[in-house]
């Protein structure tokens, strides 16, 4: 645990939304790097630079399909008096062996296709009558129907200039270049790059292992019929959601009862599959607060510095919160308050920075943007708390969804916006401008 979760502190003292948040980042690491082949680095963070060995492409090759040139043997061609070509071959993409184009001559060529010696520009197949001698064509016909159209003779009607629809060798990136920085989020372009230089494999901090658990007899599983005074389980659904939407591999685990063994046992069960644990309930001062109850094992921190720390924090919702690390491996865990609000806002506040955080990227947090306050009426918001509301955002506005309950899980799925109201603020009126943390 890092110097900030040992500070002298009464059971009754408050910690800061910042100081719990900068508890968790000053703890967690980046993960260790690993080398990925291309599809399974997917989503994760690039360690080094990597340059580029060839160029992009790596020869001259047609944009178009049409009939290699000499500039020369097409100048003045038009519709009245087209210039008549001899073709002398075909010249496909992957073609190794070229025809040579000579005075007089052209090649036809496939989009992709290497430009062929001696010829200086692309003519595409619109420009000519593709060899049939009728008039412009629409198009080539494919050659395993008329393979004579690579002989003979074409008519084109317009003429080119030199390097027309000719990709450029080197023109996309060129051998030396910088291809992606270190820190870079590989996504599917990203992906596609590397490939096209020629990497097979690419070194990585792999996507964290967050595994998701929610505590609470009363707990049911969706599909599953509900007896008197049970509820279904949703935290464990949206905040394995979350935490794939924040780049991790989630793993979601059934709700465990209120035992404090069962869910020690869990716990320390799903140890092999975590670089960070998320509980969700018991961690109040209930006489069922499981959590708690099950990681009073955990509280006396060895040598090593586990041990999982629970606190009251100055916010609404999410006042109960705990910090840790666990197991053999020292392993992160949050511990979450059970309400579905308390546990998402907190979620947002906290689990998604560390997911981000064990990645390795630089952007750790939601975006944060000023925005005029669009409601009924003022805000209320307790003294010496740093509340979260839900809203909606729209061009510079933000208006309230549902009320301040940390319940109201309807109103959470119509939000995009968290609006914060400072500590030092009992109420904020409509046109006020305040923060807002986008969530989409």
């Amino acid at each position: 645990m890092s110097s900030a979760a040992t500070r002298p502190a009464g059971p009754d003292d408050l910690w800061s939304v910042d100081e719990h948040l900068e508890d968790i980042l000053s703890t967690v690491r980046p993960l260790e790097p690993i080398e990925l082949h291309l599809l399974d680095a997917q989503g994760c963070v690039l360690v080094d630079d990597v340059t580029v060995p060839v160029s992009l492409p790596p020869f001259d090759n047609s944009s178009m399909d049409g009939y290699a040139v000499r500039v020369a043997d097409v100048a003045g061609a038009g519709e009245e008096f087209p210039a008549v070509l001899e073709v002398v071959g075909d010249v496909a993409a992957g073609a190794a062996d070229l025809v040579r184009v000579g005075p007089g001559q052209a090649a036809r060529i496939m989009t992709g296709a290497p430009l062929p010696p001696g010829a200086e520009a692309v003519v595409p197949v619109e420009w000519t009558d593709g060899g049939l001698g009728e008039g412009p064509v629409s198009g080539m016909r494919a050659r395993s129907l008329a393979p004579e159209g690579a002989e003979g003779h074409v008519h084109v009607y317009r003429s080119a200039e030199a390097r027309a629809h000719v990709r450029a060798k080197g023109s996309d990136v060129k051998a030396g270049d910088l291809a992606l920085e270190a820190g870079t989020v590989l996504g599917p372009p990203q992906i596609a790059l590397l490939a096209a230089i020629g990497r097979g494999t690419v070194r990585v901090r792999p996507r964290p292992r967050v595994v998701v658990m929610s505590t609470g007899s009363e707990l049911v599983q969706p599909g599953e019929r509900l007896a008197g005074g049970q509820i279904y389980d949703s935290n464990s659904f949206a905040l394995t959601a979350a935490a794939r939407d924040a780049g991790a591999i989630a793993y979601r685990v059934g709700a465990v009862a209120d035992d404090a063994e069962t869910l020690r046992s869990t716990i320390e069960d799903q140890l092999i599959r975590a670089d960070l644990l998320v509980t969700t309930g018991g961690v109040s001062v209930g006489a069922y607060d499981v959590v708690k109850e099950a990681l009073s094992y955990a509280g006396d921190a060895d040598e090593a510095g586990s041990g999982v720390e629970f606190r009251k924090l100055a916010m609404q919702p999410g006042k109960p919160q705990g910090f840790g690390a666990i197991g053999p491996d020292h392993t992160p865990l949050l511990a979450l308050p059970g309400n579905p609000v308390s546990s998402y806002v907190s979620f947002e506040l906290f689990v998604r920075p560390a997911i981000r955080a064990l990645m390795g990227v630089t952007d750790l947090h939601r975006p944060r943007v000023r925005a005029v306050l669009k409601a009924d009426g003022a805000l209320r918001s307790p003294k010496g708390r740093r509340q979260f509301l839900r809203g909606t955002y729209t061009d510079g506005e933000v208006t309230p969804v549902g009320g301040a309950g940390s319940h109201l899980i309807a109103a959470l799925a119509q939000a995009d916006a968290l609006i914060v109201v400072p500590e030092d603020a009992e109420s904020v009126e409509p046109g006020s401008e305040v923060e807002v943390v986008l969530l989409g």
